[in-house]
């Protein structure tokens, strides 16, 4: 099998992005097994205008190649609660008549969903969520109703559960009423089809307690409305796909070590099994998005005989691929947007999102939308039905962008609000992409972040690696910790270590059984090259991160404390064996299993327990941040507990944090400024930058600036 990694380890922890002021695809361990349904759909609220080839080879490798402001002043040292403020308008979306607009704010732990008329900013209604309640997704049904998953932790002795409700929104009117209201385990509902009409919608969750896989649901969109089983579980199967016509046609999913694919050609027949697949075989494997009514074609995301994922069309009558839609020669397409039950736009990553339209008129709309906004990068966040009212981001790596509503017909541009209204774009960094060879001569995608307005040579670096660690990645875009370590005069190294999701399967499957390995040297590797460059100063890195990257942190200042003067960890793994004991009580056995495999790899002599930062605690020789939030359900606070202990030998060097009843990205601005805080105070200790020149430091206090 060539591709089956996006119904296996689509993302494995989320990437660590804490309120940025873009929302991100990052998944976390709750995107193994996400429908491709969902995948695709949500691919509409990430739409970037430029459709042009990556670059991946012209990316400088010398310091001498770079984009340097160095001639700039040193902007004055920024608030830390300017980068933890939370954003303006969190989630918003579009009614499908585009007379409303709904947006999340959440004060401490409650939240709730407003609506206002986006043309004039005026309050129409607003629904209040419980305490501690966190909303996964939502989607508007018509141009009154919605449809909300909804989740809360739940804490079960040693462990943190998440517990997702299905609920219909009434935004108009400040109220809700709950479809799928018994807790159903990690996933509460997974909606694989709306009816035109909006009359009913097919819903897969646990119907029960017997069963772990999810049925299929036929809801009635109505108080009160009728709820019939349509499919009953089957063994390993967690996506199912419908088609436009609201027929179930796929259920996939695995079972004892294989990749098991049912498929119907129409209503009147049963679900057969078609394939078998396991890791290995010939035949290839796809990440199906939709399958076309009255046929036995669809379209799949699918790998291609160069190692790229392409959009293309599956006849599964024949089992195979008969047509490319799109493939690029250098990047994965990662997402597709089907509307009509025909390709729309393709979504892939070089160093920024970017996007193919099928569309000449979608295409024209783009084009004088990023003209009128000075060539920014462009996003519809959100579209009427007929797409005559969006909701447009304008924005870059070094702007966290404004939020406007654009009438087409009127060609009327409204600025809804900022998304970081205190930040001033021109005290921002801009982060550039570089390529540096790890030592086994594989290519590293890298992003640089050189503070603005100091020389770029014997800085002090922060190496930031991504969470994940497998199919996640970094790229351009803007990014709160990264601008508030480059404000503090820091130069910040983002490495694409192997593993990192994008740059093919080859590359993403060199991380197999290489978590505290390969990639770790991927790191260390990354801040040689910036050494050599003349860039970092080499007795002044320090590594930061979150999830995977905490881990990474927490493990480079163990396995290599001779390299990094210090780490800061937030929600880090310690503990390898303890955590994959902690996944098998809510992941299914097929997901438990690959995920192990996934991080052991082949090497049967490899054991998890020499790469966990616990056991070599008491040998600590460096400052370490440790922190964590006590409702993590991703990475269990007990991690850190084992951490904090096993690092009493290691006197005056561990400093903790500890914030309560935050979970593991945050979801709270005033926890997130408190983690920022720490980490300024311990930087600022183990890790000083160097001081602003002292004839510009008095000119920003006597301007005020300071």
């Amino acid at each position: 099998m060539k591709h089956i990694r996006q119904l296996a380890f689509a993302c494995l922890f989320a990437a660590f992005a804490p309120a940025s002021a873009q929302s991100s695809a990052s998944g976390g361990i709750d995107g193994i097994e996400a429908s491709a349904q969902e995948r695709s759909e949500s691919a509409s609220n990430i739409a970037p205008v430029a459709a042009t080839t990556g670059a991946w080879r012209l990316a400088p490798t010398r310091a001498q190649d770079l984009a340097l402001d160095s001639d700039a002043d040193i902007p004055p040292l920024l608030p830390t609660e300017h980068f933890a403020s939370s954003i303006a308008l969190w989630e918003p979306q579009l009614s499908p008549d585009g007379t409303a607009m709904t947006f999340f704010e959440r004060t401490g732990e409650k939240v709730r969903l407003r609506t206002i008329d986006p043309r004039t900013g005026e309050a129409i209604d607003s629904i209040a969520f419980a305490p501690g309640s966190f909303v996964d997704w939502l989607r508007w049904i018509d141009k009154d109703r919605m449809l909300v998953n909804v989740w809360t932790a739940t804490v079960r002795g040693p462990y943190v559960l998440r517990f997702s409700k299905l609920m219909i929104a009434y935004p108009r009117e400040g109220r809700f009423e709950f479809l799928v209201d018994e807790q159903r385990g990690f996933n509460g509902g997974d909606v694989i089809h709306i009816d035109e009409a909006g009359e009913y919608a097919l819903i897969a969750h646990r119907g029960d307690g017997r069963f772990w896989y999810p049925s299929v649901y036929r809801y009635e969109l109505k108080r009160g409305g009728e709820i019939t089983k349509i499919e009953d579980p089957i063994k390993g199967v967690t996506s199912w796909v419908a088609d436009e016509s609201g027929v179930v046609r796929l259920a996939i999913g695995w079972w004892r070590g294989r990749l098991n694919i049912y498929y119907r050609s129409d209503q009147s027949d049963r679900l057969e099994q078609i394939a078998r697949l396991r890791p290995g075989d010939e035949e290839s494997y796809f990440d199906a998005l939709a399958v076309i009514s009255g046929s036995d074609r669809g379209y799949v995301l699918d790998e291609g005989e160069n190692g790229r994922v392409g959009l293309r069309v599956y006849d599964y009558g024949r089992r195979e691929v008969v047509e490319t839609v799109y493939e690029n020669p250098e990047w994965d397409v990662e997402a597709a947007f089907l509307r009509d039950g025909k390709p729309f736009a393709v979504f892939y990553t070089d160093d920024r999102q970017r996007v193919i339209w099928f569309d000449d008129d979608y295409r024209t709309t783009y084009e004088e939308l990023q003209s009128a906004l000075e060539n920014r990068d462009v996003r519809v966040i959100s579209r009427s039905k007929d797409a005559d009212q969006m909701l447009v981001w304008a924005g870059n790596e070094a702007d966290p962008g404004v939020l406007y509503f654009y009438d087409k017909p009127t060609r009327e541009m409204v600025e809804v609000s900022k998304y970081r209204p205190p930040l001033d774009p021109d005290t921002l960094a801009r982060p550039q992409a570089i390529t540096y060879m790890a030592r086994d001569g594989t290519p590293i995608r890298a992003y640089l972040t050189l503070p603005k307005g100091r020389e770029a040579k014997d800085l002090p670096l922060i190496i930031h690696p991504h969470g994940g660690p497998f199919g996640i990645r970094d790229e351009l875009r803007y990014d709160d910790q990264v601008q508030f370590l480059a404000n503090r005069g820091y130069a910040v190294l983002q490495p694409n270590f192997r593993g990192s999701g994008g740059y093919g399967n080859a590359f993403y499957e060199l991380g197999d059984g290489e978590v505290g390995r390969g990639m770790q040297d991927d790191l260390d590797d990354a801040m040689d090259w910036a050494v050599r460059e003349g860039i970092a100063d080499p007795q002044r890195v320090c590594v930061v991160g979150g999830s995977y990257g905490g881990y990474a942190a927490l493990w480079a200042v163990l396995r290599n404390p001779e390299r990094y003067a210090c780490a800061a960890s937030w929600a880090g793994v310690t503990d390898w064996d303890r955590l994959l004991r902690y996944d098998r009580s809510y992941l299914t056995r097929e997901a438990s299993r690959r995920w192990q495999a996934k991080i052991e790899g082949d090497d049967r002599e490899f054991d998890l327990r020499d790469v966990s930062p616990y056991r070599l605690a008491r040998n600590l020789s460096r400052p370490v941040l440790l922190a964590h939030g006590t409702r993590d359900a991703r990475v269990p606070f007990s991690q850190f507990e084992q951490m904090r202990d096993a690092a009493n030998d290691a006197s005056g060097l561990l400093t903790t944090l500890v914030i309560e009843d935050e979970g593991h990205s945050f979801t709270n601005a005033a926890n997130e400024q408190q983690w920022y805080d720490a980490l300024d105070a311990f930087l600022a200790q183990h890790n000083p930058a160097d001081p602003v020149p002292v004839a510009q430091a008095a000119a920003q206090t006597a301007q005020g600036g300071m």
